[in-house]
């Protein structure tokens, strides 16, 4: 086995929250100096930067994951992690059909950058990505596990769009098997409380939004050490499959 740093949440300057210097490119760096060996890139309901992060994340020796912090109808964020580009660039085809379109304001929200490798834009997301899309809780983790995801609620402990917050309880349906926690030491006192959280296993994203906000390496998963890295991960993380 062998003990693989991970940050599984990460924004890019696509997010409109995102700092401009969020580039694909300069967060692969980041994570290279923050000692994270595998990192997912997990744009407001788009894989658009997804492409120019994996090729990114190459140079720098950092293995890569797609994801996508999708926006239910609820309001909430659930994080989709997907392992092929290929597969992710198909469920962010599926995600693009369900938004909701509101024509962005970037002297509101921020810019919506569409990257390069090497940090030339390329492109502008119009529409605002963060909003709820028409997809129900249990519709996003449907169509999430037939792209092939795994899909799983963001920050739990958190008060904006965390399930808990928005529905009150943790809920038996859909069958999470994860719940991410914003904060490690808010983990014991929530399973405590929310009993249905005792079945799922914890798991710690950043959810940087700025270079300085990517922290050193902490999380970890312990993996099987054959292949691919990010493969031993998903393949973790997906009851060995």
């Amino acid at each position: 086995m062998r003990r693989v740093y991970c940050d599984l949440h990460l924004h890019s300057c696509l997010s409109p929250c995102g700092d401009d210097a969020m580039t694909p490119a300069m967060a692969a760096g980041m994570l290279k100096i923050a000692g994270v060996d595998v990192a997912a890139l997990t744009d407001h309901n788009s894989v658009k930067n997804c492409p120019a992060f994996f090729e990114a994340c190459v140079n720098y020796g950092i293995a890569p994951l797609a994801g996508m912090e999708l926006t239910t109808a609820e309001d909430i964020h659930l994080v989709c992690l997907l392992r092929s580009l290929e597969d992710a660039l198909n469920f962010g085809e599926k995600i693009e059909t369900k938004r909701v379109r509101i024509k962005n304001r970037p002297d509101i929200f921020g810019n919506q950058l569409i990257m390069d490798a090497e940090d030339n834009v390329i492109g502008v997301e119009e529409d605002l990505l963060p909003n709820a899309t028409t997809l129900s809780i249990e519709e996003a983790f449907a169509l999430a596990e037939s792209c092939g995801a795994i899909c799983y609620p963001a920050h739990v402990d958190r008060i904006s769009n965390g399930i808990i917050a928005v529905l009150g309880d943790f809920p038996s349906e859909p069958a999470f098997k994860f719940a991410e926690f914003s904060r490690a030491e808010n983990i014991k006192p929530y399973m405590e409380k929310y009993p249905l959280l005792k079945n799922m296993v914890p798991l710690f994203g950043s959810d940087a939004h700025s270079l300085e906000a990517i922290p050193d390496a902490s999380f970890y998963l312990e993996v099987d050490d054959c292949g691919n890295v990010a493969d031993a991960v998903f393949r973790c993380l997906n009851g060995g499959r």
